[in-house]
This record gives C-alpha cells, structure tokens and sequence, in this order.
C-alpha cells in the first residue's frame, strides 16, 4: 500500500472513485453524483496543483482505493485552521485499516504546516465506522448540525469534529 499526494497525471483515477463514492454513498458527502459527474478528469487534476488543498490517495500497486483532501485556510484569522474533506475508501479494501493510514498521512501533511493548530471535519452521524476511525485518531465532537443534508427527502445529522495539533 502506497499512500502519496495526487498530481494531475492521477486525475482520471481519482475521477472514477470519486463518482463511484459519490452514487453509491450519496449520504457520505456534500456533494452529489449529479453535480460532478460533468466534471472532467482535466478539472479535478486542475485542484491538485492548489497549494492550499492537498489530496493524498492510497494506492494497491496502480489502482487507488482511497482518498482524502485537507484544505488549509488562507485567510489571516483563520491560518491556524485546516479541514478535512472527501475522505473514502473503496468497499472492496475496508477493513484493511487502509482509513486510518490515510488520517495519519493527511494528519501529518497538516502538521508540515507551522500555522495549522487544529483541524475539522464533519460526519453523518449514522456513519458509525467513520465515527469510530476519527474518534481513535483524537477527532472530537463539538456540535451537532440537524438536518445538515437533505437526500430526497431524507435529512441527515451532521457532527462536527475537531483535533487539536498542540
């Protein structure tokens, strides 16, 4: 297993995971297939050069299995911030602790970056084994957003998650 940040080159791969997450766990995330499935392997390679959001994917030989993206704030009173987004891993490589190896390298990513004091992210609270994964890397709960999704006509909780750096 190869964990390592995406270049532009890797685009094409991360687009059909990415699709593939986005309409079979379509309560995992914010966006929909709907909306991404217009966008062009050229268009997500295009994010991988931003400085400020680093995307690392783990790899099984050529194929990648999993991926998380940390955005790092930019403005002056919000440098200290990073957040954690997009986070999945293929159904065929669960339980491989694949997960947990990605959160180790994004948390060390963001720990490269002197400023960065804490990081966030957000989880539907049904999604217990995610739950579980940011919990035993030091995530805590720090709020609750009701009906922070709406799928059809479905509402789905939100918790928000922060770790603290130092």
């Amino acid at each position: 297993m190869q964990i390592r940040k995406l270049i532009k080159e890797d685009a094409i791969l991360y687009r059909e995971l990415r699709l593939k997450a986005l309409q079979y766990h379509p309560d995992a995330f914010g966006s929909s297939y709907e909306e991404e499935k217009g966008l062009t392997a050229n268009d997500y390679g295009k994010r991988f050069g931003i400085p400020e959001a680093i995307t690392l994917g783990a790899f099984e030989e050529e194929k990648l299995v999993g991926v998380v993206t940390l955005v790092i704030e930019t403005k002056v009173k919000l440098k200290h911030r990073a957040t954690i987004f997009a986070m999945y891993v293929a159904p065929s490589h669960r339980g491989q602790k694949i997960g947990q190896l990605l959160m180790e390298a994004v948390i060390n990513e963001a720990r490269k970056f002197e400023e960065i004091e804490q990081i966030y992210l957000t989880v539907v609270t049904t999604n217990q084994s995610a739950k579980k994964l940011y919990t035993a890397m030091g995530f805590e709960v720090f709020g609750l957003e009701k009906r922070a999704l709406k799928l059809e006509e479905c509402y789905l909780d939100e918790e928000h998650m922060v770790l603290f750096l130092n």
